[in-house]
């Protein structure tokens, strides 16, 4: 029985849908055209205008700040509440369970004028603090899914025989458990990290003066009309996001023998 190319080519034409336009953004990126109308040729000059552009890399400093700092407690943080989801159960965790989940489905801009109301309604005042605090509010929920994805194949006999050679709770956690959630954890960082330094909507509602990160000063660029420098720079986070989904994809996958 002959099989239908009708899936083949709505596959083809997704894909080429959601990637032609990143492709010519990279294309763009590298024409001496300054509007991109038409290609005048191969040139660099775009990302040599990126290194004499102090503010840009101002922005990509604090993004980088926030990006690592909120990684790094997201993390901590995340695969603690998912040892707590995976190993108790009862009502409480249901409630538990909701609350780590709840932000993968709410809608970016509700989460940021919620924080926003919030640091508001405290009186703490805008910044990179509040950014940080932002960005570890739903990066948690997203190490937590992976190192829970993670915990789903853990052999709990393992520990248990990590006891009976006599080791204590602190040895059984450092030299077993950790070690064989290490990819996912990892894995959880590289995609808290990549959600957090590409992060615009939330960013825009909490920071204030001075508190630009990149996302946001590409989004100043572009209504003051600078489409080559932002080709450009949107190019290299494209490279960088590829390749940090790219490793905690690889992370991830089961690597036992078959």
């Amino acid at each position: 029985m002959k099989r239908s190319v009708v899936p083949y080519v709505i596959t083809a034409a997704v894909l080429v849908f959601l990637y032609l336009p990143v492709l010519v953004l990279i294309a763009n990126s590298f024409n001496a055209s300054r509007f991109g109308g038409q290609w005048e040729g191969f040139s660099l000059h775009w990302y040599q205008r990126l290194m004499d552009r102090r503010e840009i890399w101002h922005a990509l400093g604090n993004t980088l700040l926030i990006a690592v700092s909120a990684t790094a407690v997201s993390t901590v943080l995340g695969t603690t509440a998912a040892l707590a989801l995976h190993h108790w159960r009862g009502g409480l965790q249901q409630a538990h369970y909701a609350l780590v989940y709840l932000p993968l489905v709410v809608p970016e801009i509700l989460t940021g004028i919620s924080l926003l109301l919030f640091f508001v309604a405290l009186g703490v005042q805008l910044g990179l603090t509040t950014i940080f605090l932002a960005h570890v509010s739903f990066c948690i929920s997203y190490v937590a899914m992976v190192v829970l994805a993670r915990l789903q194949d853990f052999d709990y006999a393992l520990l248990e025989a990590a006891h009976d050679l006599g080791a204590n709770w602190w040895q059984a956690a450092t030299s077993v458990l950790l070690p064989l959630l290490a990819p996912g954890i990892v894995a959880g960082a590289l995609l808290a990290f990549t959600l957090s330094i590409d992060d615009f909507v939330i960013s825009f509602f909490v920071a204030g003066p001075g508190a630009t990160t990149l996302p946001i000063r590409i989004y100043s660029m572009i209504k003051h009309g600078e489409p080559p420098l932002i080709n450009a720079l949107s190019t290299l986070l494209i490279v960088v996001t590829f390749a940090a989904v790219w490793a905690s994809q690889e992370l991830i996958k089961d690597r036992r023998p078959s």
